[in-house]
């Protein structure tokens, strides 16, 4: 078949690469004759044409015969030798959620899981917890139960069960047989209703490969008449139910879409291109023939194109230089990675639907040139809003931008909509455009009302006076009052400067992340905006060399017709990766590698031309980190299997990623994947002829860079040769993209017309420490990017699973007064509360603080949240400076430090001693040594109370403080780099700047309530143990600051609800930031205009003897809620994180369950979801199954326990455990005995509760707090709390009459983020 000839020679016919993006169609053809190459950009929706795709290939097939080809007919294909496509139209149909109607079929007792997921909300100081909505409009529970075979399980009748051996290794029991008459049924109704696609998810299908499972649902269906069923077992046959159970509704609402246009694509062609290969892109790079084309394995299919193109014209594998791609179009900016081999992801999230499929690791990071700018309290803020293509940015004057969101968000919905007239909201291309980056001439003229208008400068240039007014008006009250007014020039430099910052973050983030240095990539820039950011963000990270393709406009496109057919096959296995399992490995290898070579042999490819791949996902048993890894470069051994040696390649990957080994650890093989590839990819570079002369200067323009405005002369791509050097300043025109040469900045032609810049360091600009508006804005960025390498860090080389895996940690940095200066990740629970351990060691050891010392501590009474949350900080000492400068510190939360339960947090302490090893300044590293010696002899104390154990994990707790101390070593080097580089006294500077812009937007909130809410609000609300909790608030409105009284509230009790005072700040910050209701800097600052007062010896400030464990899962719960009721901001939600453990001495399992959320005043809230003080995600239900000696009976939404009202409040959950084995069941929760409040008449949500049902029928509450041994057969029951309701529920307007606290959420990203970055931010904030 033509699909598989090898393409580099002449084409026989017309070739078509065509990608399909959401504003514009690219293709990119190789036609016969002369010229051989055409390229061509139209839009993807004009109502002149049907189809883009189709109407792009008319128009060359029209050019090239010279006759007219009329639209209305099928188009003849005799010409045509092949297709490819990439297209956006299942990532379109899935952010749009204009999919095909499609209900659910699940196991029994499981109908919500795909409602609660994770049970994390995506954005942590949102009120309104808003999640995209699942993708089914119906659910049947199906009657079946499989669950895992487990040695020991002594759960009574599991002896008569039957067996089902898997060839994964997994052997599974029937617990209840498949029951399909009754399915019948309900499908009837379904069907009735008109649903024609169902997706199947059936617990621990993954393992079936007999006929009797998820296989005869979908026969059943398929039988009556159903068009379209996705087996999760086929789609993504990998173990975890949730992500699995995404997969199957994504395809089975995707794949009708994608036939529907693949129908009417073809039906454009005569003879709907039978005799023509068409093929399409897949998410991980590889093109498949039309017909295998579907929903899950589509969403990356434009982007990807663009991946391999770059991959395929800029690695070089004679020097190995990896590449970084940076396509930057109007809409997205996307980020990615190349060394040699594509870098894939096995589960990512687009619009809120985790897809388990092989996508390439493309990461999309920023809006791209349509970025909206905003001036926020002292800040220049790029993004992450999108002008989109309507109105566009203001330049394109297709809509008039109220001046309410020049510089500020909208306080109004009303405001958000642009009115017909002049122009949109201010964006980064509208300041490359007033720096006279862009030139309106050699644009199409396509702008303005009626889209025949060149871009407006003058347009872009008004907007940015008002900008800039408002800007020297805000500033004429602040530090920097005595500043000249800023020029347009000056404010539009400062955008464009604090945008290249921004996207450098994620650029470190994604190399540092995996070992590497950022600064030995090439960046690869490609997409309509790049080529005018790629110099300044090549030079901030360091790196020599820009390479942009002559194509680079097309270049997903271009990529389509370099691409191969992929072919990939993979099957679940369960086995240690040792000698007596390589046979069987190798027998599964053998079956992948035949049924892909037998694939692309039916595809018409030659052996020669098919190459394949083996990949085993690995990893170390009793973790979750995986690696899907191959054995190229690491030939097979006699310890290894036939295929290659794949524990090298695991062990030498692991080290690279993640700083160390395990070498007495088993590594565990999950899955078998086979990649097969058959080349076809053309090649069609033609080397360009040397000109002998200089090249031709178009134009001279004037345009602005650091220097100021700079004579800059203009040449087109088109006429430039080999032999031409460009020294920057300069512009390079092509037809799709505009390049900036900057100052400093060398560009050349390669012989086949591409562009490589060389990139000289540039001349430092000088900063002062006076304020200057874009340094606090570029210097917030670098504060945050020192803590989130710092966080790479400690992930990469902590051992345990609550740090590794889970991200239980934050790391930051801290002024000399112990002020907070940066966090990351912004775990609710840890905001603040390390300044209180910071400046407590600052006070406590004073002189003591010396170079070489590491200092470790977790005590309440030294800024401890609770116990296992060990805090390890490092002074930071400057030459001729006696004092630190600045401190860094790390907090990680160790699974186990001792006490009377395993995991250090029993339900039943009375004192601090019992929930584990006690801390309060122990130097961790004196003198540059690790005292490990001390600090085992202190782990260990707590074994010499009795009742009590020293640590039960001494190992991983010193591998983890090792890695603490290492993470706080790279803040250090980044610290002094930056001081380096700017002068202690400009760093210092601008640290407390940072803090005061952080005071700033705190204290309009407060000015802003006291004006609609008045200056003194008050709450009150009670523990379980009716202990009450007590706030009085009142504002100053002339200074914006608060006086938050906690007087009142109940003494210590006597358990461990007691919250440490750093507990009480952490909730405040979290409040704060929260009513605040957009991005700030989270520092010191946050407090500075806020007193807080709590009495010593309350629930809030207790004695250093105190048990604190409750305190910081559930008090702090508690007082987020007065806080919020104080300020009437929103209901309660569940305050509770339902803290559920169960073990032995050996170990055991410990999660936190979600409730509802509290409703808002224009907003239901949110069902099935953890809120505020805690955003743990929950384990799957499959892999809890296989792991612990449990069954998961039910989980699913208790419906009608939120609050009524105007908005009602979100639904708890109802979780049932049915245990195999006799085990210790522990429960530490609130919210049992007294209601989460409503609101404004408002109704409360249902209180929770925790049940034991035994086995011999017996049922017993156990209350809020209780340890109880259990035996196999029982269960526990929990209910968690609804959230209450807001608003009387006969009031038809609005429950607040003007608004609330938080002010109108800003408008929701107008790019979908994706990629390994947003899935690793997403998991900190998961905790």
């Amino acid at each position: 078949m033509a699909a598989a000839a090898a393409a580099s020679g002449p084409p026989r016919g017309f070739q078509f690469a065509i990608d399909r993006g959401g504003t514009f169609t690219d293709v990119f053809a190789r036609c016969p004759g002369r010229p051989a190459v055409r390229v061509l950009k139209l839009l993807s929706e004009d109502p002149g044409y049907r189809d883009a795709p189709t109407e792009g290939i008319r128009r060359i097939l029209q050019e090239r015969a010279g006759v007219a080809v009329p639209r209305d007919q099928p188009l003849d294909t005799s010409a045509i030798e092949w297709i490819r496509m990439g297209t956006t139209v299942a990532t379109n149909a899935l952010l749009e959620r204009r999919g095909e109607r499609l209900a659910l079929l699940v196991t029994r007792g499981f109908r919500d899981l795909l409602h609660i997921g994770n049970q994390a909300r995506p954005r942590i100081f949102d009120l309104e917890v808003a999640v995209p909505e699942v993708l089914y409009e119906e659910v049947i529970e199906v009657d079946e139960r499989l669950i895992p075979q487990q040695p020991g399980c002594c759960l009574p009748g599991t002896e008569t069960l039957p067996l089902l051996e898997g060839s994964t290794g997994t052997s599974l029991l029937v617990q209840r047989p498949l029951e399909l008459s009754a399915l019948r049924r309900e499908l009837e109704g379904v069907m009735a209703r008109g649903i024609r696609s169902l997706a199947v998810l059936l617990l621990h299908s993954y393992a079936c490969d007999w006929s009797g499972h998820e296989e005869q649902v979908g026969a059943l269906a398929r039988e009556m008449g159903f068009r379209h069923v996705s087996l999760s077992s086929a789609v993504a046959g990998m173990v975890r139910a949730v992500p699995r159970g995404y997969t199957a509704c994504a395809d089975a609402y995707l794949t009708p879409c994608i036939h529907r246009y693949l129908e009417s694509f073809r039906a454009g062609f005569a003879h709907q291109l039978q005799a023509v290969p068409v093929l399409f892109m897949r998410s991980d790079g590889g093109l498949t023939p039309m017909q295998h084309f579907s929903g899950a394995r589509a969403i990356l299919s434009g982007p990807a194109g663009g991946v391999v193109g770059y991959a395929v014209t800029t690695y070089r594998h004679q020097d190995g230089q990896p590449v970084i791609g940076f396509d930057m179009g109007g809409t997205s900016t996307d980020v990615s990675r190349y060394a040699g081999e594509y870098e894939h992801v096995f589960e990512a999230s687009t619009a809120g639907v985790s897809i388990q499929a092989p996508q390439l690791d493309i990461n999309t990071v920023a809006a791209g040139g349509g970025s909206r700018l905003f001036f926020r309290s002292g800040l220049f803020v790029v993004g992450p809003e999108s002008a989109g293509a309507h109105p566009g940015p203001a330049c394109y004057r297709k809509g008039e931008w109220p001046v309410t969101a020049v510089g500020a968000a909208p306080r109004c919905r009303a405001h958000r909509h642009p009115r017909p007239g002049a122009g949109g909201p201010l964006t980064v291309t509208d300041a490359n455009l007033c720096l006279g980056r862009l030139l309106p001439e050699y644009f199409p003229r396509i702008f303005g009302p009626g889209e025949d208008q060149p871009l407006c400068r003058e347009a872009a240039a008004r907007a940015f006076r008002e900008l800039a007014a408002s800007i020297d008006a805000f500033q004429a009250g602040t530090a920097a009052g005595a500043r000249p007014p800023l020029s347009v020039e000056e404010v539009a430099m400062g955008f464009v400067r604090v945008a290249n910052e921004a996207m450098c973050r994620p650029i470190r983030a994604l190399t540092q992340a995996r070992g590497h240095d950022a600064a030995r990539h090439v960046l690869a820039c490609f997409g309509g905006a790049g080529g005018q950011h790629a110099c300044a963000i090549a030079r901030a990270l360091g790196m020599s060399r820009v390479f942009i393709h002559k194509y680079s406009g097309v270049l997903s496109a271009y990529g389509l017709a370099l691409a191969d057919v992929v072919h990939e096959a993979q099957t679940r296995v369960a086995l240690r990766y040792e000698p007596p399992a390589f046979p069987r490995l190798d027998e599964r290898i053998a079956a992948l590698e035949r049924e892909c070579r037998d694939a692309l042999r039916a595809q018409g490819f030659a052996g020669a031309q098919i190459r394949t791949e083996a990949f085993l996902h690995l990893r170390y048993e009793g973790t979750d980190c995986a690696l899907m890894c191959s054995a190229k470069g690491h030939p097979p051994t006699p310890r290894s299997c036939r295929a290659g040696d794949f524990l090298a390649a695991f062990t030498s990957r692991y080290l690279v990623e993640f700083g160390f080994t395990i070498p007495d650890r088993p590594v565990v093989v999950d899955d078998v994947r086979v990649r097969g590839t058959g080349s076809s990819g053309i090649s069609c570079e033609t080397p360009l002829a040397p000109s002998g002369k200089p090249a031709r200067v178009e134009t001279v323009t004037r345009c602005y860079f650091e220097e100021g405005y700079l004579e800059t002369p203009v040449f087109l791509l088109e006429e430039l040769a080999c032999d031409h050097t460009i020294p920057g300043p300069a512009i390079v025109i092509d037809k799709n993209s505009t390049i900036v040469v900057e100052p400093g900045c060398t560009a050349s032609l390669t012989r086949f017309g591409d562009i490589c810049i060389a990139v000289g360091s540039g001349s430092p600009r000088p900063v002062g420490p006076e304020l200057d508006a874009v340094q606090l804005s570029i210097f917030s960025h670098r504060f945050m990017s020192i803590a989130e390498q710092m966080g790479r860090i400690l992930q990469r080389t902590a051992i345990s699973t609550n740090i590794k895996e889970r991200l239980d940690f934050s790391c930051a940095l801290f002024g000399p007064d112990g002020g907070l200066v940066s966090n990351a990740p912004h775990i609710p629970v840890h905001l603040g509360a390390m300044q209180e351990t910071v400046q407590f060691q600052i006070r406590n050891l004073g002189e003591d603080l010396r170079e070489g010392d590491v200092i470790l501590s977790n005590h309440p009474c030294a800024g401890g949240s609770h116990l296992p949350d060990l805090t390890v900080i490092t002074p930071v000492f400057w030459p001729g400076v006696p004092k630190p400068v600045f401190f860094v510190a790390s907090r990680g939360h160790h699974a186990d430090i001792g006490g009377i339960t395993p995991g250090s947090m029993p339900p039943h302490s009375r004192r601090c001693g019992e929930e584990g090893a006690v801390f309060v300044s122990f130097k961790l590293v004196k003198d540059g040594v690790f005292q490990e010696e001390a600090v085992t002899e202190a782990l260990m104390a707590p074994g010499r109370v009795p009742g009590c154990s020293g640590s039960r994990n001494l190992p991983d707790n010193l591998s983890d403080l090792r890695a603490q101390v290492a993470a706080n070593q790279k803040g250090i080097q980044l610290v002094t780099e930056l001081i380096r580089l700017h002068g202690l006294p400009v760093v210092q500077a601008y640290m407390a700047h940072i803090q005061a812009n952080a005071e700033v937007a705190v204290r309009e909130m407060l000015k802003d309530f006291a004006a609609r809410w008045g200056t003194a609000v008050e709450a009150e609300d009670h523990m379980d143990d009716g202990s009450p909790i007590r706030l009085r608030v009142q504002v100053d409105p002339q200074e914006g600051s608060a006086v938050f009284d906690f007087g009142g509230s109940g003494p210590e009790v006597y358990g461990n609800c007691n919250a440490p005072r750093a507990i009480a700040l952490s909730a405040l910050i979290y409040c704060l930031r929260c009513m605040v209701g957009r991005d700030i800097p989270l520092n010191q600052g946050c407090l500075a205009p806020v007193r807080v007062l709590i009495p010593k010896g309350s629930i809030l400030d207790p004695s250093p003897e105190a048990a604190v464990v409750g305190g910081n899962v559930l008090t702090s719960q508690r007082v987020v809620d007065v806080i919020f009721r104080a300020f009437g901001v929103c209901a309660a939600s569940q305050g509770c994180m339902n803290n559920v453990t169960f073990g032995t001495a050996l170990g055991g399992y410990y999660e936190t369950v979600a409730g509802g959320a509290g409703a808002g005043p224009r907003w239901r809230g949110r069902s099935g979801v953890h809120t505020h003080m805690t955003n743990t995600r929950i384990t799957d239900p499959e892999v809890l199954e296989l792991r612990y000696p449990v069954v998961l009976r039910r989980f699913e939404l208790r419906r009608g326990s939120g609050g009524a009202g105007r908005f009602r409040g979100g639904d708890g959950v109802t979780r049932e455990l049915l245990f195999r084995r006799a085990t210790t069941l522990s429960v530490l929760s609130e919210r049992r005995a007294l209601r989460p409040y409503g609101l404004r008449g408002g109704s409360p949500g249902a209180p929770g509760l925790n049940l034991l049902l035994r086995r011999d029928g017996r049922t017993i509450n156990l209350g809020a707090k209780t340890s109880v041994p259990v035996e196999p057969g029982d269960v526990f029951h929990l209910q968690t709390p609804g959230g209450g309701g807001f608003g009387d529920p006969g009031d038809g307007g609005d429950a607040r009459d003007g608004g609330d606290p938080q002010g109108a959420a800003d408008p929701p990203r107008s790019f979908a983020e994706r990629g390994s970055l947003f899935e690793y931010r997403r998991a900190q904030e998961a905790v």
